[in-house]
């Protein structure tokens, strides 16, 4: 009878599952449908008063397809100063919007990541006790409740900056914000209920985690279905969100005039947003790794007992291997962006990449080759912790000399900004040799490079404190060697290549390049991880004992992150240059031009700044929260301990 029951539950618990699938695959028909009632109901109001047939446009994007739809609104308002642009004094309103989107962006990312983070963390907990060792399983499973405690006060922060993002659109951008909240009225509500299930299901999620561990067999499996829902309600709420900016850059779903067509999926789906969607998720996940490793870090140099040092440690040791799993994908992410940019409109490609804003990718050229130098130097530092590593140390300065070498290239411009005297002495921008290393050529070829390098580091990591035992391993290190040899030769051929053909065949070449550092990382980690099957330990890895420049080096992640998410949303907001809506509705004020570098830079600076110096106090309260539970379980033993027996008497 128990076993029946046992079963019913199972299959209750699947099914929340399914339920809970099936309503994020429904989730985005729900913006269709509305979007159909609602140009029913613009059409029928149209027929009713003007005439029988409801006016017509052609879709400015779809228009290829000979793609109509019925006008359901105003056009784009023509922007007066300083009617529709609100000021305080001499300063840009657009600096304010900047910096409160930015810090609302942040909060956000990091509070989208989280929950994955965690979900993934509770899995692998409850696989583990599954599998008999509860101990361990009871640790991840504390660790994904730790991690989720520290974005809990991150989601009031995220409200509190996105009511204080909606008020500075309304004081300094009304035209703007009307226009574009007149579009997306359709959804405008479905946001709003996503926001208010997702806080819902958050603290059920959070509050309920201790109950339903108590109870544990099925219920764990029913707490895992509401981290689910979670996580896909999150993921909703930021596709939607971001269709706002991939709008704004490729507009869809409106005619010439700014009209809506009364379909708004077609303004949702517009050419930009899978892509710019794709690699927010991924930005997101590698910044939430960042941010979680720097507060272990954080707690790691303040702990103040072995155990806690070594519990931090471990923390971090995680966290950045989840953040890394994102970051490794993400350049191949961009790149998909900057081919579906060109696509749409080749002149915003070449503005982003080989004019205006190009040196903006030298910039941030300079923090992503920070982030994989930092990650190969952190894993170098994590060595100290495993007996038996040292004999490997000798290959870290080949590993170094690669990163510097590509770092390098990577960071060469292909032209350069010098005064006209320099110019005519030189022959023109380009200077004839250093020139030739700031083409995408050498540039796909560097990051190749730098992410094949980092995956050797781990591979060298993972093995670091056993003697492999399997009767092949010979035979597994010289195929390894082969693999990753001929990966890099392929990858520099390649690049080289690239020099002798023309630009539009050179492009294709990215592909195969990036087939041979996927290659070394699926194929060379899986033989790596067969040859660690039955190894002999060197040694216990001695959690705690990180040095305190390898956790230095993780608040260096972390702040890296932050600094290459602030100058990506400057890139893709001044990629539309003097427009609000690209080619649909013009910026009228007197701050419709391209910030300069230095002044972006500075921005983009004060913007971390403020991130950091609002998420360390988010750190000191999670802090604070944790002694205090501590202090109080410790006074209970006490209690417990000096407590009269019962009978002793």
């Amino acid at each position: 009878m128990l076993n029946v029951f046992g079963e019913s539950k199972k299959k209750i618990g699947a099914l929340i599952l399914l339920g809970m699938f099936s309503f994020l695959a429904l989730l985005p028909f729900a913006p269709v449908a509305t979007s159909l009632a609602l140009a029913e109901e613009e059409a029928a109001v149209v027929e009713g008063e003007e005439s029988d047939e409801p006016k017509m446009g052609k879709d400015v994007f779809y228009k290829e397809e000979g793609e109509f739809g019925p006008i359901s609104g105003p056009p784009a308002p023509t922007m007066v100063y300083p009617d529709d642009y609100g000021t305080y004094g001499d300063f840009q309103s657009r600096t304010i919007i900047w910096i409160s989107n930015q810090q609302h962006l942040y909060f956000g990312s990091f509070v989208l990541a989280v929950p994955m983070f965690v979900w993934v963390m509770e899995l692998i907990g409850i696989m583990i006790t599954q599998k008999g060792d509860a101990k361990l399983g009871k640790k991840f499973d504390d660790l994904a409740h730790e991690m989720m405690k520290i974005s809990l006060t991150a989601y009031s922060v995220t409200a509190i900056l996105g009511g204080i993002l909606i008020f500075s659109f309304l004081a300094l951008y009304p035209g703007f914000f009307r226009y574009l909240s007149g579009i997306f009225r359709p959804v405008m509500h479905i946001y709003a209920l996503l926001f208010i299930l997702e806080s819902g299901v958050l603290y059920v999620y959070y509050y309920g985690w201790d109950a339903m561990n108590d109870r544990c067999g099925d219920w764990k499996w029913g707490h895992l279905a509401l981290g689910t829902v979670l996580n896909a309600v999150g993921i909703a709420l930021m596709v939607m969100a971001n269709t706002w900016v991939s709008f704004m850059m490729s507009p869809a779903g409106v005619d010439a005039e700014g009209h809506f067509l009364g379909d708004i999926w077609k303004v949702m789906h517009n050419p930009l947003m899978v892509p710019v969607v794709v690699h927010r998720i991924l930005g997101n996940a590698a910044f939430g790794g960042g941010v979680v490793a720097a507060y272990a870090s954080f707690r790691f140099l303040s702990a103040k007992t072995p155990e806690e040092k070594g519990h931090y440690d471990w923390m971090s040791y995680i966290a950045m291997f989840m953040g890394i799993l994102a970051l490794i994908p993400l350049p191949f992410a961009g790149y998909w962006l900057m081919r579906e940019i060109y696509g749409y409109r080749q002149q915003m490609g070449i503005t982003l990449m080989g004019g205006l804003l190009a040196w903006v990718f030298i910039m941030q050229a300079t923090m992503i080759a920070t982030l994989f130098i930092t990650v190969n130097y952190y894993l170098f530092q994590a060595m100290g912790r495993m007996p038996g590593s040292e004999r490997y140390y000798p290959a870290f300065k080949f590993l170094l000399a690669i990163l510097v070498v590509s770092t390098i290239s990577w960071l060469t411009p292909h032209t350069l900004v010098m005064t006209p005297a320099e110019l005519k002495a030189m022959g023109g921008a380009q200077h004839p040799v250093v020139g030739n290393y700031g083409v995408m050529s050498a540039k796909n070829t560097a990051i190749n490079c730098m992410i094949t390098t980092t995956v050797v580091t781990f591979m060298i990591y993972q093995r670091c404190n056993v003697n492999l035992k399997v009767p092949w391993a010979w035979k597994g290190n010289i195929f390894l060697g082969f693999l990753i040899s001929m990966a890099y030769v392929n990858i520099l051929f390649l690049g080289v290549y690239g020099y002798y053909i023309p630009a539009n065949v050179r492009i294709g070449l990215s592909v195969p390049q990036v087939a041979s550092t996927l290659t070394v990382l699926f194929v060379g980690v899986t033989v790596n991880l067969k040859m660690l099957k039955g190894a002999e330990p060197v040694g216990e890895i001695q959690w705690g004992k990180m040095s305190v420049r390898g956790a230095y080096a993780l608040f260096m992640l972390a702040v890296a992150f932050t600094w290459t998410m602030a100058v990506m949303g400057y890139l893709r907001s001044s990629v539309r240059l003097h427009w609000h809506v690209n080619e649909i509705l013009r910026d009228n004020s007197p701050w419709a031009f391209t910030n300069p570098l230095g002044y972006a830079g500075n921005i983009n600076s004060l913007n971390v700044l403020l991130f950091w110096t609002m998420l360390l106090f988010v750190f000191w309260l999670s802090a604070l929260a944790t002694a205090g539970k501590k202090k109080v379980e410790a006074e209970e033993a006490a209690t417990a301990g000096t407590a009269v027996p019962a009978g002793s008497h």
